[in-house]
């Protein structure tokens, strides 16, 4: 299938839809985790969204523009969490019914807050991608409006005005890492700083213990792989072949860190931001951190890309080994 790759004009009308429901979110920056990398470091917010994460602005964007025929017969989506809730919360918002498959294992928190913004529940599979195949023969068999994760160019265009506003407040950032699960966070990311700045360097990062995104970019192909991460928003057995093509295009680096790696920022984060940082949002730093001698001075911007963690997750994540703060300097 052709979807049209969405342009820096489409983010802009996308940013004029949804800023009548979501405000910019807070960029911080953070001396102790500057001195940790020798860089100037800036947080992008994304856990102060109204569902925890930032795919809430591909939500609204797209449910807004479904046809009357789409909204008559609902939508449909497939999520570990963040894009279901994110789904969820735009169908409510414009009267739509909507209906998440998630697997098994699926975040409690996340699904709680689907259910709770009145979405039908599936529950399907062992993990994203079966039930990812479920949702469609559903859609198929009922002739619901399916919205993937990462085939939509309204969506990314929706979550790429994340970076709109990171460079409109700091226009002198350097580098941007951001997490990659599906890959539109890191698209849209790709689409937006390099019609703003082509010399800013845009980095993904992704799980080794789920590397099936970062194969497909650096083989320029869609492959399957494992999918065995504990950071359900980095977990995809597949890679998109949308966000795919815009990474292939645009991509500066891409980087693998372990589960290890990502628990380690997860806890640093949290107690250097004092924010709830979900391991998805925190792997960024996991990568920053493989490529200290490289961001050495820069000014960065990392994509803290929610905040949607279950209280068993933070008491295993801050009771690990190696993650004691007496390691680490201190909140600025």
């Amino acid at each position: 299938m052709e979807w049209q790759t969405p342009t820096l004009v489409d983010v802009l009308e996308a940013r004029r839809r949804i800023s009548r429901y979501l405000r910019p979110t807070p960029l911080y920056s953070y001396t102790s985790l500057g001195e940790l990398l020798g860089a100037e470091v800036f947080v992008k917010h994304e856990n102060h969204q109204p569902i925890g994460a930032f795919k809430v602005r591909g939500g609204i964007n797209l449910i807004s523009q479904l046809s009357p025929p789409e909204r008559e017969r609902g939508v449909i989506a497939a999520s570990t969490g963040n894009h279901g809730q994110s789904i969820a919360y735009a169908a409510r918002l414009f009267g739509v019914s909507a209906t998440i498959c998630v697997p098994e294992a699926a975040n409690p928190i996340k699904v709680a807050s689907m259910r709770g913004l009145g979405a039908e529940l599936v529950v399907e599979g062992r993990d994203f991608d079966e039930a990812r195949e479920h949702c469609e023969r559903l859609a198929n068999e009922h002739g619901y409006r399916y919205v993937h994760s990462g085939n939509e160019p309204l969506l990314i265009a929706g979550v790429a005005t994340e970076t709109l506003e990171i460079l409109e407040e700091q226009p002198q950032t350097e580098v941007i890492v951001v997490p990659v699960g599906g890959g539109s966070g890191a698209a849209g990311a790709c689409i937006v700083a390099k019609a703003v700045n082509p010399g800013i360097r845009v980095i993904g990062v992704q799980s080794q213990a789920a590397p099936a995104a970062y194969r497909s970019w650096r083989e320029r192909r869609l492959v399957e792989d494992r999918m065995q991460t504990f950071a359900e928003g980095l977990a995809t057995r597949t890679a998109f072949e949308l966000p795919q093509r815009i990474l292939w295009q645009w991509l500066d680096e891409f980087v693998l860190v372990g589960d290890d790696e990502i628990r380690a920022a997860q806890a640093l984060m949290i107690e250097a931001t004092r924010n709830l940082i979900e391991a998805a949002g925190a792997a960024p730093l996991a990568a920053a951190l493989r490529l200290r001698q490289q961001l050495a001075s820069k000014r960065i911007a990392l994509i803290a890309s929610g905040g949607n963690a279950t209280r068993e997750q933070l008491l295993n994540v801050l009771s690990s080994p190696g993650n004691d703060s007496s390691r680490h300097p201190g909140p600025p």
